[in-house]
């Protein structure tokens, strides 16, 4: 998060400039601030502890805020400054990003280190207690919720992606 808002400081004539529309502004914070903050946001695990740990979300709204000059007595609620700004909430932003990537992993061949990452079964022994909710069980419970399977999710991937 420390480089995001370094980009977001680095930027910071732009977001008081004048001249640039707040419109453009938007795709500016999208393509330099939330490129750096979501970074690698595919492989993680996305409960509620996590995310309240991270403070993605407020992050974001402080930025999004600052872009569209809001004054600080001006009450707006997250909903319409995501509105405003044309943004989504940062827990579907990361589960949107989760699932493209994952899509994109099913379609590389089956030889391929990262499509054999995400079906591979460690052998052995583990230790004796509950087992850890790890980001492939978050994702098999998001899909059984969804009820796919890998298989299905490996035929929806190729169908997407011959069908342009």
């Amino acid at each position: 998060m420390q480089k995001a808002r370094l980009a977001l400081l680095g930027l910071k004539k732009i977001w008081s400039s004048k001249i640039i529309k707040e419109r453009t502004n938007i795709k500016i914070f999208n393509s330099n601030v939330k490129a750096v903050l979501f970074y690698g946001a595919e492989t993680w695990r996305t409960n509620k502890t996590t995310l309240q740990k991270l403070d993605l979300q407020s992050f974001s709204n402080r930025c999004v805020r600052r872009i569209i000059s809001t004054h600080w007595s001006e009450i707006i609620s997250n909903t319409d400054l995501w509105e405003r700004a044309q943004q989504q909430p940062v827990e579907e932003e990361i589960g949107r990003r989760k699932w493209r990537w994952i899509g994109h992993t099913l379609r590389k061949p089956k030889q391929c280190v990262t499509r054999h990452s995400l079906v591979w079964n460690p052998q052995g022994r583990r230790v004796r207690r509950r087992p850890r909710m790890t980001w492939r069980r978050e994702t098999e419970v998001e899909m059984a919720s969804a009820e796919k399977t890998w298989k299905e999710l490996e035929k929806i991937a190729q169908y997407i992606w011959w069908s342009g």
